[in-house]
Parts: C-alpha cells; structure tokens; sequence
C-alpha cells in the first residue's frame, strides 16, 4: 500500500495546462524505482499507481500521478560515477561545452540535479568555477567531498531567483536527465530563464520519448520520470518563458536520448527545424500511435514472460543484473520475482546489501555471477549492455548467457 499523502493527481497538463488529458498504457501499482530497502527492513513493500497520459495539447507525455518529490529524491541511491558509459560521457560533454563556449576562470557553470560531482569534477579540472544543485544530501555530500561546491536544494524560480540577486549568474547551465524528473516544469523552467545570463547556455538532455515509441522502452517509465518529451513539447516550455532552443543533438545514451541547447536569444538551427518537422510526420500528438505503443508493450511482456518460463521449465537458474530505476517498472509490470530469479547483481556498493524491491531479492555484487553460475542474467540495465557485458566476459566465458528484454527479448 501507498500513503495518499504522498500522491497528487494530475488534471491539467503539467506543461501548458490543458485539460485534454488521455490515458495511453497502464503499468498497474508498482514500488518506487530507487525505494530499495535494507535487508532486514520487514515492512511491506509500498506500490503506487503508474499511469501513462498524453496532451493532445502541446504533445507531452506524462505521469498521472506525482509522488511527493521528497518521498523520491531526499535520501536517493543512484550515483552516476559507478557507471564508466556516464563518465567517459560526462568529460566529453564538459570538455565540449567549455571548448565551445570558450570558458574560464571568470566563468561560471551550474549543474541542476548535479548528483555525486560526475560531470562538474571535469569543468572544475578545467579552471572553470563550478556549482552543483543537487537535492539528496547523501549524495551531495560525496560530490563536496570533490570540491564540488553543491546547494542541496530542489531548483526552481525561487532558489534562481536568490542566486541571481547574490551575483550567481550561469554562463553555462546543464542538466542531465532532470528536466524528466520535474513535476512543475513551468517554475523549473523559469528558474532556468532567471539563472543563465543574457549571452549563456543551458543544455539539457532528457530521455528522446521517439526512442520510447519507436523500441518499446516502456521500462523508462516510473515514478521519479513525471515527463517524457519530445522536441515539440521542449520548444513549447521553453518558448512560454522566453527561451529558444537553438541547437538539438541525438545521443545514443540511455536508450537514444537528445541534448537541446537553449538560450534568450538566436533562432533554431536547421536540426531543430528538420527534428520539428520529423516529430510532426510522426505523429508527435498522435492519441492511436501511443495505443499502439501500449498493444506492443503488451506483446512484449507476453514474449518476455514466455521466455522466462519456457527457461524456468527447462530447469535454469535465472538472476538479473543491475538494481535499476528501469529494472523495477519492467520486473513489476512481468510480473518477474522470486519465482523466476534468484538474485540481483548491481555494481553500486550503495545497493549491494540492499533488497530488490520486487520479489525481495538479495542485492549481490557483480562478482556472485561467477561465485553463483546461474545459467541466465536478465539484464534489467540493458541501456548500458555494450560496456556490463564487457565487464562480465569471465561470466559468458564460463557459460553464463545475458537476456536482454528490450525492444524484444533475445539471448546473447
């Protein structure tokens, strides 16, 4: 069970609030994506409900309900240093932006959702003055032990607008796979507006919800994610604050994500314009491409649950890799626990110890995959495959074979 004081209801678009608001899939009542409890915690594992909409308005998809940001965000357990993909990311993206923005020591680059200093400690190296705005103190607190000066606080118009009057203008702002996570995108996004100076930078990544569609990612789905965006949903947010985005970039992180540039300032560049053009053939606002979207998802779990068992019945032993946000939506909408795996394997020392909350699954280290030998790893954290099954060659040397689920289930 859930406490309804933790829950809101959405009624009105999140973005530019109208009221045409359509249920597109259901993933039924499933636990918080990081809410991993300790292993003797006996408690009941709480579910809330995890419901699709989509604005026939602006084109955004979003979460029917809000979980209170505190309840998700306070105390958190994803650190993105333990992933090497993120980091070999996170220089490229700092050396590129203090390149091309030509900064330096009277410059200043603030990152929203900061978490653990992973791509600020690269700025830093740079002789770039650096701040951090990262809500969970647990994880601040690893990114200060890096000199990462870190506000621990949610940003909005309020905390932008008390930096601005204490002289904290942005030359450069990032945020990476935050502006998903906003539940107020309007106050979020007019932080942004008050913070970045006149001639600055903001350059946002978020999950491409075309990549969702398009490969079935529905497991990208869950309670911290309240907006999936397309181009033609930023452009409108950032219009209605007087921000433009000037520049879009595909990057194949996370599943296929894009990286928007955004300034008060220039006119969009023909990617933006070819992107806009693209989403609009596609369907961007489309009520029956996103129903057929939810008949695919079904069919996959249907493929996915098949599998499972045709292996169960042949007397295989089943685990799975990595404790992830996206792991728990799609083991909870499977309906794949402790009947079909054994254990889960994640690389964070921050999880191991912990329980998977589906199925109360012991969270192991990577290394119980060669101590264990199950037959079969069910990669929950399939958006990093190229670089897990790398790592995990004396793994598959000795046997062991990877199931990876997404955008159709396959053994390799």
């Amino acid at each position: 069970m859930s406490d309804p004081a933790d829950v809101r209801i959405v009624r009105r678009c999140r973005s530019c609030g109208a009221a045409d608001l359509n249920l597109v899939l259901s993933l039924g009542e499933t636990p918080l994506a990081n809410d991993l409890p300790a292993a003797d915690d006996r408690r009941p594992t709480e579910r809330y409900p995890l419901d699709l909409l989509l604005c026939a308005d602006c084109g955004l998809a979003q979460l029917r309900q809000t979980v209170s940001p505190r309840r998700l965000f306070s105390d958190y357990l994803y650190f993105s240093s333990f992933s090497d993909t993120m980091l070999w990311h996170a220089e490229a993206t700092a050396d590129a932006l203090v390149r091309e923005r030509r900064l330096g020591s009277e410059s200043l680059v603030v990152e929203i959702a900061s978490n653990d200093g992973y791509l600020l400690q690269f700025v830093r190296r740079r002789g770039v003055p650096v701040l951090g705005v990262e809500p969970a103190a647990n994880v601040a607190r690893v990114a200060e032990e890096k000199g990462i000066p870190t506000i621990v606080e949610f940003f909005g118009r309020a905390l932008a607008e008390r930096l601005a009057a204490e002289g904290k203008l942005a030359d450069a702002i990032v945020g990476n796979n935050v502006l998903a996570h906003v539940p107020e995108p309007n106050d979020f996004v007019a932080g942004v507006a008050t913070l970045l100076r006149q001639d600055g930078v903001a350059r946002f990544e978020v999950p491409y919800v075309e990549e969702m569609l398009e490969r079935l990612e529905f497991d990208t789905i869950y309670h911290e994610h309240q907006c999936y965006f397309s181009l033609t949903a930023l452009a409108g947010l950032f219009g209605r604050h007087g921000l433009r985005v000037v520049d879009v970039e595909r990057l194949p992180i996370h599943g296929g994500s894009i990286r928007v540039s955004v300034g008060h300032g220039g006119e969009p560049g023909r990617r933006v314009e070819h992107m806009l053009e693209e989403e609009a053939r596609r369907g961007v606002r489309s009520l029956d491409r996103y129903r057929a979207f939810a008949a695919a998802v079904e069919g996959l779990r249907s493929r996915l649950v098949a599998l499972l068992g045709s292996l169960k019945a042949e007397g295989a032993s089943v685990a799975a890799y990595g404790a992830a946000a996206k792991g728990v939506t799609l083991t909870s909408y499977c309906g794949v626990d402790e009947r079909i795996l054994d254990f889960v394997v994640d690389r964070s020392t921050y999880k191991q110890g912990r329980l998977f909350p589906v199925g109360r699954l012991p969270i192991l280290a990577p290394s119980a995959l060669i101590e264990r030998r199950p037959d079969y790893a069910l990669l929950l954290t399939w958006n990093f495959a190229d670089e897990i099954l790398a790592q995990q060659a004396r793994y598959r040397e000795a046997g062991g074979r990877f199931l990876i689920p997404v955008p159709r289930p396959r053994v390799v």
